[in-house]
């Protein structure tokens, strides 16, 4: 009986998420919220997925130490305490959960906005105080007003949406999202921050903390600004400058903030704290019950996903596809990596380069992880277990297998979406063209230019005959003699008279010996091949 696989979970997630992966029979859970780091390091190997949240450090150190370690779920948004490279480098899958809290912090911007622009925390703590006076807390409305998003992605896109609903002019500043992603929420594009900043009445933020994030809002970005501008920051510190909004509020250029975080956290003796126009709140953007369920039957999902070795949605060193993206592409990665298994199935020679080359409407797509699977594929014959979907193109890297890519919008053959792979060396190349079938099933159309069509599942028997009668029945003959079963086969051929090809689908192995029987066949020019799906 195959052992269990063990998951360490070292920080607090939801009682739903450890549900799911305690019913996993499977799995074993160990439970260890506040592990010491000494522990932590002297029993990593001992286990096949970590679930950490913010405070566990997940180092090179840790990663090194966790020889059995496939995958790190962190159950949150952020990854700074993950070492990503070093993760990708040992072939450790790294999850987050980006979608689970996009609600609660899209629900916590608008309600910092609105709390802010009208004075209510200030007019809270007066009217408590006991005092009954209305003047000190006149705001203003949303309606008709212009509100700047600075990057429309989960939460900016979702926030965008909702105050609409408050007829309010949305604008947008992107660099890195797609003209039809602005078109969908209803967003006018801005081509650079300052654009955005000198038209906008409210400013709210959307991006990771990152070099180019960190202070992208300063002094002489708010200088730009309207006078009387409002500003919301539920991301991460930092984003908008605090020096500059303390400056600003002292001048009447920034007329109110909503604050949820902070450049240094936990943030106890901010001087933003004693500005009555200044919202704030400690990083409450995802806690609430709903987010922090969804973030632990997430994460829970996740890691349970990887450990199966199936496809998992919100791998962060792997590229971002979004739920409906990565459904619609999840059959045409199996047959990228199915395809990729061809190559060292046939033969043992090193590689120097591959192109693959997708074709039709599937383009409109992200094609990078296809990419990815083939080459999982393609090393997965030589290296089995050592490669994964987060390594691969690092290890073909590494092999010197150089990777080009390209897409056409209209497939040149008679398949809707094709997907065609050329592996080259010095002595033996091999073309590939694959598509899916009408259930949607992988399906090989073109091996060096035969056309064929076989599904790629289980066994499949490549041979090479002469183009002439009392060749093919006589084979199958044999096939049946020695217990194998014909599922389906195609025959195909370049120029009548010259070399053809047979693709066999069996129903069970063909052992080697039956194979040399088979290659002393009259009419049979190579040793039948047997590939495995």
């Amino acid at each position: 009986m195959e052992s269990l696989k063990k998951v360490l979970i070292t920080e607090k997630i939801a009682e739903e998420g450890l549900a799911l992966l305690e019913k996993e029979l499977e799995l074993e859970v160990d439970n260890r919220d506040g592990i010491s780091r000494e522990e932590l390091l002297e029993i990593i190997d001992q286990y096949d997925a970590l679930i950490v949240r913010s405070v566990t450090k997940v180092n090179e150190e840790l990663i090194k130490r966790g020889s059995r370690l496939k995958v790190v779920g962190r159950a949150g948004n952020g990854i700074d305490n993950i070492d990503v490279e070093a993760c990708t480098r040992y072939g450790v899958i790294v999850a987050n959960t980006p979608d689970s809290n996009t609600i609660s912090a899209a629900e916590q911007t608008i309600s910092l906005l609105l709390s802010s622009i009208r004075n209510t925390a200030w007019a809270n703590n007066f009217l408590k105080g006991g005092t009954w006076d209305r003047k000190p807390f006149r705001g203003v409305e949303l309606y008709g007003k212009t509100l700047g998003i600075v990057g429309l992605g989960r939460i900016g896109s979702m926030v965008a949406t909702r105050l609409k609903a408050f007829n309010m002019k949305v604008i947008a500043y992107d660099p890195y999202i797609s003209e039809e992603r602005f078109d969908r929420y209803g967003a006018e594009k801005k081509n650079t921050l300052e654009e955005l900043v000198k038209e906008a009445d409210f400013i709210t933020v959307h991006t990771p903390r990152n070099e180019e994030t960190m202070h992208m809002i300063d002094e002489r970005i708010i200088e730009l600004a309207k006078d009387g501008v409002r500003l919301v920051n539920c991301a991460r510190g930092g984003i908008i400058k605090e020096e500059a909004i303390l400056k600003g509020l002292e001048s009447g250029k920034i007329a109110s903030a909503g604050l949820d975080v902070f450049e240094i956290e936990p943030a106890q003796d901010n001087a933003l704290f004693r500005h009555n126009k200044v919202v704030v709140t400690p990083h409450l953007g995802a806690d609430t019950f709903e987010a922090q369920k969804r973030v632990g039957e997430n994460i829970a999902e996740q890691v349970i996903m990887a450990l199966r070795g199936e496809i998992v949605p919100n791998v962060v060193n792997l590229p971002t596809m979004l739920g409906e993206e990565l459904e619609y592409l999840k059959p045409y990665i199996m047959l990228s990596e199915k395809m990729g298994s061809v190559y060292y199935q046939l033969t043992r020679n090193p590689i120097s380069r591959v192109e693959l080359t997708y074709s039709g409407p599937m383009t409109r797509n992200e094609t990078e992880m296809l990419t990815v699977a083939f080459l999982k594929g393609l090393l997965h014959p030589v290296m089995e277990d050592k490669v994964n979907y987060v390594n691969a193109k690092l290890i073909a890297e590494e092999r010197g297998i150089k990777v080009f890519e390209r897409k056409e919008e209209t497939s040149r053959r008679r398949y809707k979406n094709t997907v065609e792979a050329r592996v080259f060396n010095h002595s033996f190349n091999l073309t590939l063209v694959g598509t899916l079938s009408r259930a949607r099933q992988p399906l090989l159309v073109e091996i060096n230019d035969y056309e064929t069509e076989n599904n790629l599942e289980g066994y499949i028997l490549l041979v090479e005959n002469e183009d002439r009668p009392r060749i093919i029945g006589p084979f199958a003959t044999a096939l049946g003699d020695n217990g194998v079963n014909i599922a389906s086969m195609k025959v195909a051929r370049k120029t009548k008279g010259d070399i053809s090809i047979m693709l066999i689908n069996v129903d069970n192995k063909v052992e080697e010996e039956v194979l040399v029987e088979l290659e002393k066949m009259d009419g049979i020019t190579a040793r039948p091949k047997l590939l495995y799906f």
